[in-house]
C-alpha cells in the first residue's frame, strides 16, 4: 500500500505510516497519537474540559505524559473535526454544541460517502486502488483474530479505517464532491475517524466495530459488481454506525461504577436542543 504516501493531505501521518508498515508501525509513536485523540475526545466528552474553556498543548502533554508531538497532531485533528477552535493568542477552546448537531452531522455525512460509494461503482476504480483497499480490509479483518479485543485492535482499526475512508473518496474520482465532504466532518463527531476511547474488551465494541468491518466489505463489493444504488445504500446506512458507537460511550460507567443514563451531567459539552 504504498502508493497511499502520495495521496492528498487528507491521509494523516497515521493512515500513512500503517498503509505503508501494516500493524507493526502502529505499536510505536504512532500508537502515541491515536491513543492521545482517542483521550483527548473521551476527556472532552466526561466534562474534564468544559465548553469554552482554554487549553495548551502543555497542558495536554502533562495530563496525558506523552510527548508534545502527539499531542500537538491531536489537538489540530479535533480542530479539523469540530471539537475544538483555534484561539488567536494561541491554545484552543473547546466547542460546545447540541444532540442534534451530532445527528445531523452524521446523517449529512452519510448521504455524501453514500454519493461517492455510488460514484465509485459507476466509474470502476482502477485495479490499484481495488488493490489497495483489500489490503486495508485485511488489516482490519486482523484486529479481531484475538479472543479479546485490545487497546492494540483497536488502535489498528481506527487507523486503518480512515484509509479505508480516504480509499473510497478517490475511487469516487470526485474533486467537488470531496471538497464538500470536507466541510462535513469539520463538524462534531462527523468524521468516520470520529471514534470515542471505549473500553476495547467491551462485547459490545467488539461486536460494533465486527458489523462495520462487514459493511466495509459489503460496499466493496457493490462497487465491485457496479451495484450502484446498493452500495450507496449500505454506506448511508453505516455512517449511522458512528452514532451508535457514540451512544455506546455516553452510557460508558463512569470511574464511580455508575452508568449515566443518555447525555448525563457529565457530557456538559453536549445541549439537548
Amino acid at each position: 500500500m504504498s502508493a497511499l504516501v502520495n495521496m492528498p493531505n487528507a491521509i494523516n501521518t497515521i493512515a500513512d505510516t500503517a498503509g505503508e508498515t501494516g500493524a507493526s508501525s502502529l505499536y510505536g509513536n504512532e500508537s502515541a497519537q491515536v491513543r492521545a485523540l482517542l483521550q483527548l475526545r473521551e476527556m472532552i466528552l466526561a466534562g474534564e474540559m468544559l465548553g469554552g474553556a482554554r487549553i495548551t498543548e502543555l497542558s495536554i502533554v502533562e495530563k496525558l505524559g506523552v510527548s508534545r508531538t502527539p499531542v500537538r497532531a491531536a489537538l489540530l485533528r479535533l480542530e479539523q473535526e469540530g471539537l475544538l477552535e483555534a484561539l488567536p493568542n494561541g491554545g484552543y477552546a473547546v466547542r460546545s454544541f447540541s444532540e442534534q448537531d451530532i445527528t445531523d452531522a452524521i446523517e449529512l455525512r452519510g448521504c455524501i460517502e453514500g454519493l461517492m460509494a455510488r460514484l465509485a461503482a459507476e466509474r470502476t476504480p482502477a485495479k490499484g486502488m481495488q488493490r489497495q483497499v483489500r489490503e486495508c480490509l485485511a488489516l482490519m479483518d486482523s484486529c479481531f483474530e484475538h479472543p479479546v479485543f485490545t487497546d492494540a485492535d483497536f488502535a489498528l482499526y481506527v487507523a486503518q479505517n480512515e484509509i479505508f475512508h480516504e480509499l473510497l473518496y478517490h475511487m469516487a474520482g470526485s474533486d467537488v464532491i470531496r471538497r464538500q465532504l470536507e466541510r462535513v466532518v469539520a463538524l462534531p463527531f462527523a468524521s468516520p475517524s470520529g471514534f470515542v476511547q471505549l473500553r476495547s474488551d467491551l462485547p459490545s465494541v467488539r461486536t460494533l466495530l465486527i458489523v462495520a468491518q462487514d459493511q466495509h466489505r459489503q460496499v466493496i463489493a457493490a462497487i465491485e459488481r457496479r451495484e450502484g444504488a446498493r452500495a450507496e445504500a449500505l454506506m448511508k446506512e453505516h455512517a449511522r454506525m458512528a452514532s451508535r458507537h457514540l451512544e455506546i460511550a455516553l452510557d460508558f460507567p463512569t470511574q464511580d461504577g455508575s452508568v449515566a443514563e443518555g447525555l448525563g451531567p457529565n457530557m456538559r459539552i453536549i445541549r439537548r436542543k
